[in-house]
């Protein structure tokens, strides 16, 4: 059965998420060492996964830097890669290889943990990252933490379980500062 990773990227100090137009925003993607991605490991854990899925919020945000021809290190990944967007509301998706998942949460991604081993990667957005923690489906928890208390933005962990037991399994940090987390779910 395929593992569920959700991939949290730009998570201050003090546990917020670095929202568009915020001054933590600015300093996740005005600094060159922040902004360009290109750590092998990562990229290799993006081209090895079976899927991609994210909400629509963050499938419009994604597909339309991925798409612009940016040169992001992540473009020609999620270009190729197949990608689920979880929405009730969305009727169409564009970017190549994308499909809607529309029904029932835990068994669309019943469905796609299905079949074989692997890793299914998880980019949010936070209301998805939230749906799925209620509902114990996450199997690994990626943070990117940057040095910076925010002191503003959105709180990915509000409204999810009070209890929620996580296993360290692997910490790095890199010379800019920023810290690798990884953590199993506590079974």
């Amino acid at each position: 059965m395929r593992k569920l990773i959700a991939t949290v990227f730009n998570y201050s100090v003090d546990g917020l998420l670095a929202d568009e137009g915020t001054d933590f925003w600015k300093f996740c993607f005005d600094q060159p060492a922040n902004r360009e991605p290109n750590d092998s490991a990562q990229l290799e854990f993006l081209r090895s996964a079976y899927a991609h899925i994210m909400g629509r919020t963050a499938y419009e945000g994604i597909s339309g830097s991925m798409t612009s021809g940016n040169g992001h290190p992540f473009a020609a990944i999620l270009n190729a890669a197949p990608k689920v967007v979880f929405s009730r509301t969305l009727k169409t998706a564009d970017w190549a290889n994308t499909t809607i998942a529309a029904g029932d949460t835990t068994e669309e991604v019943d469905r796609l943990r299905l079949g074989g081993e692997g890793h299914i990667v998880v980019w949010g957005g936070v209301r998805l990252w939230r749906s799925l923690l209620r509902l114990d489906l996450i199997d690994e928890l990626q943070l990117t933490m940057f040095p910076y208390v925010a002191g503003e933005g959105t709180r990915l962990f509000d409204g999810v379980p009070r209890s929620y037991q996580l296993d360290l399994v692997s910490s790095a940090a890199s010379p800019n500062g920023v810290i690798e987390l990884r953590y199993l779910r506590h079974r």
